[in-house]
């Protein structure tokens, strides 16, 4: 029998369920009796090319379960971004331990390292089988009905709109919340799942798939303001206007650029400092507060949805069962896809690296309400069921009003 070095890291963004597919990865790969080494590369791709290897199969079951619910990445992330001489240095790294089977949990850079360093090892005649298993809030995976990580985090904008929702009704005046999401408005959308009565916020959902007027932006906080004498504002981050300029780019005098030259949209609150300073100035509010939801948002520790940790959990260790045993055509390659079934059941898929590596998904029109403001309730469908169990309920006083003995 031929013997199986596994070695499996984290990259980008940590997650509340990353470490469900880490554990995935390793228990699926101890039931396999073909399998001698079970490596985790601290850092991402950067342990592979420093050789900061861990074993994992020295972990016992307990503490392994205990990282599983552990949100975070356990073996430490990345930000590097691998070009071939990298993933060369990357494969000169497997080969020196024989690794034959590379697992890398993470987004669309992650898929792309995979494929990159698959293609390196079949052009220099290496056997090397490469998944990638799928991580991201953003929910921006091709080929995916939903990408793990995004459930938890989607949960976490629900009930965070939802408190902000008590807080604006309680002392009104307009409240923006800004969240995380490039390119793909799903997370920000989530934030409609908030309401439960008809005036409750987010009244306004502004997401990245449309473009972004601040004339028109004003007009929609002015309308809700008369009608309701409050306004709850959800903002993606990437919002733009119509030439695809950040709408932050427009407002800020000065900006902060990421390490591969985007504007940096996560860790500051400016967009909503500016958008609120829009609001107050344009039409002469005074009550006008934006917080900027920022790395809350991923790994907030005791907000996770259970559908999230169990997917999360099974395409870690059906990227192992892929990997050794192939799928239904015989591929053992590729990235890992979770694929809606009825109402609601998934099964899982084996793509083609090359058909996610690089690619960004965004939200489908028919999820979209037509105004541009609002998602669809083909969209709240589509959500629900992936919160998990039920959400905190918010409860008020029924209304015995005492008659006035002095008068009006």
């Amino acid at each position: 029998m031929v013997q199986a070095r596994v070695l499996v890291a984290q990259g980008g963004g940590p997650t509340a369920v990353i470490n469900q597919s880490l554990v995935g990865v390793v228990q699926a790969a101890r039931r396999c009796l073909g399998v001698e080494r079970i490596y985790g590369a601290r850092h991402g791709v950067r342990g592979v090319v420093n050789e900061d290897f861990v074993d994992l199969a020295r972990q016992t079951q307990v503490q392994l379960e205990r990282v599983a619910a552990t949100p975070g990445a356990a073996l430490g992330s990345t930000r590097d971004k691998p070009d071939a001489a990298y993933c060369q240095r990357m494969l000169r790294v497997l080969q020196a331990h024989a690794i034959s089977h590379f697992f890398y949990i993470g987004g669309n850079d992650s898929s792309d390292t995979a494929r990159i360093v698959s293609e390196q090892a079949k052009a220099a005649g290496y056997p090397l089988v490469a998944v990638h298993i799928p991580k991201t809030i953003d929910n921006d995976l091709v080929g995916n009905d939903h990408t793990p990580g995004y459930a938890s985090a989607a949960r976490f904008v629900v009930q965070a709109f939802a408190g902000a929702n008590l807080d604006n009704a309680a002392l009104p005046g307009v409240y923006l919340g800004v969240v995380m999401g490039r390119h793909a408005g799903f997370l920000t959308a989530a934030a409609a799942l908030a309401r439960t009565r008809p005036d409750d916020g987010p009244h306004l959902v502004y997401l990245p798939e449309r473009v972004f007027e601040i004339e028109r932006f004003l007009a929609d906080v002015q309308a809700v303001q008369q009608r309701l004498g409050r306004c709850v504002v959800a903002v993606s981050e990437g919002i733009h206007d119509a030439a695809g300029q950040p709408i932050l780019a427009q407002l800020a005098a000065e900006l902060e650029r990421d390490a591969h030259g985007n504007v940096q949209l996560s860790g500051t609150g400016a967009l909503a400092d500016l958008l609120c300073e829009q609001i107050k100035s344009g039409l002469g509010l005074k009550r006008v507060r934006g917080d900027t939801f920022g790395y809350l948002q991923r790994s907030f520790l005791g907000c996770v949805s259970e559908v999230d940790q169990q997917e999360a959990r099974e395409v870690g260790e059906k990227a192992v069962q892929f990997a050794l045993d192939g799928d239904e055509h015989g591929q053992h390659e590729g990235s890992v896809a979770i694929q809606r079934v009825g109402d609601y059941a998934v099964d899982y898929r084996l793509l083609p690296l090359a058909a996610v590596a690089g690619k960004t998904r965004v939200m489908e029109d028919g999820l979209i309400a037509a105004s541009g403001n609002d998602v669809s309730e083909g969209f709240v469908r589509y959500l629900r069921p992936l919160l998990g169990s039920s959400l905190p309920q918010a409860h008020g006083l029924r209304d015995h009003p005492v008659a006035r003995l002095l008068g009006a």
